[in-house]
Formats: C-alpha cells, sequence, structure tokens
C-alpha cells in the first residue's frame, strides 16, 4: 500500500468550520420546524455592490469577442488591478508598494495556506492561540515545529514575544476570532523583534476594513522598517463581499529576503513568483474586472455601505450579550464578537446549549485553540433583521 504524508494525520478529523456545519445539519435534521440562526461562519450576506456586478456582465461579453477576450492571465495578476491597489490602498497611507510586489489570488486562505511552500520545513512557526485554524493545519501538514504564543484575559488577548527563537510569525490585526486590534507601538514591537531576529511575520489583514479608531495601523507596512521582515495578506471577501468570487492578494516586497543552505541571500519576491508561476493559473479575468471595480468612486461608496452595515451589526451582537449578561470583546474595529461564556460551561457545551434553546448557532472558540476554550465567537455578517432576531432569542436565554 502506498505511504501517505504521515502529518495529515496529526490533524483533527474535522476542520473547524465544516464540523460547525455538521453539528447545526445534525441538529436541523432531528428539528426541521427550528429556524436556525447562523452567527457562527463568516460569510457575508450582502450582495456583491452595484459596481463589481456591472464590471463582471462587462468581462463576460469581453469574453464573447475575439478582439477583447482573455484566456490564459499572468499568474500574478493582471497590472489594471495591482495599480488600483497600489494607488488606494497603500499610496494614501504613505506606503510605497509596486505592482510587481502584489500578487493576486482567489483568496488570502490560499495564500496563507501556501506561503509555506517557499520557506524551509526545518522553520518554527510562531502562532498565536486562539487563531484562524488554518495557519496551525498548514504548517502541521508541512511537519512544522509550532510555538503557541498564548492570547487571553491576562494579557488582554495580545501575544507576548516568543520566548524562544521563531522563524515565522502569524499575526492576524484585527484579530479573528478575538476582534482584539494592535496599536502602532505595539506592532511595532513585532517589526522591530522580526528585524533583530532574522524572523518573517506572515500578516493576515483581510480584515483592515472594519477598523474604525485612529491608532491602529490598516497595514503592517506602516511600521517603519516592515518591508525588510513582513509579508501582508489582504481579501476581497470581507471587503467586497467576495466570499463566493474568490479573490485576494499578497504582497511580498522586493526588500524582504531570505537565505539558502548555503548561506546565499534569496529574494522572496522571486521565490513567490516561482511558486505561483508553477502551482496557480492565476484568478480569472472577469473576477479581477469586478475586483477593480470596487476601487471607482462609485465602487468606493457602496463597499463601504456594506462594511457599515457589519458594524452596525456588530454594534447589536455587543449590545446584545451585554445586556443577556455575557461579557465579550471585539466588534468595534472588526466583525466577529468574542464573548466569554458563564463559569464551567466549555464552549461547546454553550454552542449545544444555545443552540437547543434559542437556535443560534456559534462558534466554539476551543476549535480556534486551547486558549479558546471558555469563549464562543459570534459574526456580524448575517442580515440585520436575522441580527436583531438572534439578539432577542439570546436575550431569553436561561444560562
Amino acid at each position: 500500500m502506498i505511504k501517505v504524508n504521515e502529518n495529515f494525520c496529526r490533524l483533527a478529523p474535522n476542520y473547524l468550520f465544516s464540523e460547525v456545519a455538521r453539528k447545526i445539519q445534525t441538529f436541523q435534521k432531528a428539528n426541521p420546524e427550528a429556524h436556525v440562526i447562523k452567527m457562527s461562519i463568516g460569510d457575508v450576506t450582502r450582495p456583491l455592490c452595484p459596481s463589481a456586478v456591472e464590471a463582471l456582465h462587462r468581462a463576460a461579453d469581453d469574453q464573447g469577442h475575439p478582439d477583447t477576450f482573455h484566456g490564459y492571465g499572468p499568474e500574478q495578476g493582471y497590472a489594471f488591478l495591482a495599480e488600483k491597489i497600489c494607488q488606494f490602498d497603500y499610496a494614501p497611507r504613505g506606503i510605497s508598494v509596486q505592482p510587481d510586489e502584489i500578487f493576486i489570488s482567489d483568496g488570502a486562505k490560499s495564500d496563507l495556506g501556501n506561503i509555506g511552500d517557499i520557506f524551509s520545513p526545518d522553520c518554527v512557526a510562531a502562532i498565536t492561540d486562539p487563531v484562524y485554524p488554518v495557519y496551525v493545519d498548514t504548517n502541521v501538514m508541512a511537519g512544522r515545529r509550532v510555538v503557541f504564543l498564548p492570547c487571553n484575559e491576562a494579557n488582554d488577548f495580545v501575544p507576548e514575544l516568543p520566548s524562544e527563537p521563531v522563524d515565522l510569525i502569524y499575526l492576524c490585526y484585527p484579530n479573528n476570532p478575538t476582534g482584539t486590534t494592535l496599536t502602532r507601538a505595539q506592532l511595532k514591537v513585532w517589526v522591530d523583534y522580526a528585524l533583530a531576529s532574522g524572523a518573517v511575520i506572515l500578516f493576515d489583514s483581510a480584515y483592515e476594513c472594519f477598523i474604525t479608531e485612529a491608532d491602529i495601523p490598516h497595514s503592517i507596512y506602516e511600521i517603519p522598517g516592515a518591508e525588510r521582515c513582513a509579508i501582508e495578506f489582504r481579501s476581497f471577501s470581507k471587503t467586497a463581499g467576495f466570499t463566493g468570487m474568490r479573490c485576494g492578494y499578497t504582497v511580498v516586497p522586493h526588500a524582504l529576503k531570505g537565505v539558502d543552505s548555503l548561506g546565499h541571500e534569496v529574494d522572496l519576491n522571486n521565490l513567490w513568483r516561482r511558486r505561483q508561476t508553477t502551482k496557480f493559473n492565476g484568478a480569472s479575468y472577469p473576477i479581477q474586472r469586478a475586483a477593480e471595480a470596487i476601487f471607482t468612486p462609485s465602487g468606493r461608496i457602496q463597499i463601504r455601505e456594506s462594511v457599515d452595515y457589519y458594524l452596525r451589526n456588530a454594534a447589536i451582537l455587543r449590545q446584545g450579550v451585554t445586556a443577556a449578561g455575557l461579557s465579550c470583546r471585539g466588534g468595534v474595529n472588526a466583525p466577529y464578537v468574542w464573548v466569554k461564556t458563564p463559569d464551567g460551561i466549555t464552549s461547546w457545551e454553550f454552542f449545544d446549549r444555545l443552540l437547543a434553546q434559542t437556535h443560534v448557532a456559534c462558534t466554539p472558540g476551543v476549535g480556534f485553540g486551547s486558549c479558546g476554550e471558555g469563549y464562543v465567537r459570534l459574526t456580524a455578517f448575517n442580515t440585520l433583521a436575522a441580527t436583531e432576531m438572534a439578539m432577542d432569542r439570546i436575550s431569553k436565554f436561561k444560562i
């Protein structure tokens, strides 16, 4: 019989959100009359903005004419989208990012999972706990050793620097799942550490559009020197409702270097380009045209309306769970609210009770790591009506 990659055998049997979905389906099957409100998975509910839809139609028409047909595109993405990203996402913040440092993809999840291809399996990865499971699982698949950085009430869910040497550092801010953020001063501590130690920060800023407070950086490149120690990942999923469209991008600065086994300096931008041109054929032309449209004046207004809609939901979540006698954090600069379960109730027990009594589904915190035990995550990505109904139900929840 063929040998398998045994690292996969070290993983939990099911991906967290697949297990949550399975339990909801089991409950729904046993209670077909129940109207389950899903405040668990972070999928959006508002449709694509009109500007993106119009661009999709135009791009589809392009594909029907010889003069405008697009076949294989550049694996790293079309220049028309990369240039808009430089112009609107970075230049206004005083950040110099060049189009050839941007790699358009089918989403941040893929890039976060695949970026490990360009690093040695011997690299030690430092990952916060609780955390988005993809960071951990993909490093386990690669056979890397993982060092966890506990985030809990004692440190206000802000991780401390590693107590041992590490090579890769995963940071996500605004954070999924806790909704916490780092100030510029706090993020500078990590950049300074990475520059001094030679580590690379893998910075997931998928939720930067939800930042409302002035001292919270939208990009790690707002911190001097970060271009020499950080790769940034961004997504259009929550920014523009592209969860079903699949488009995001990764920034790999030319200033970011690594070394090979002989100590020779290597440009990580070139390595990632080589990886992508081999294993990825690029996001589709119509999808990239739709993404380009969100940078138009009308597109920017329209996606801001959606972001504000979800932030309103987040405020309702915070008010609702607080009124129900539960403590929480997040929901101010992020679309997630991190709710503490009552003493003695595990996160899966709380999930089961909440689903059974109120027909509201959450995500158990322990699924994000051991430090997530005793918490659950609620998402603001449902509709306003569903969010208000869920909070009304939770207000009657008997803990």
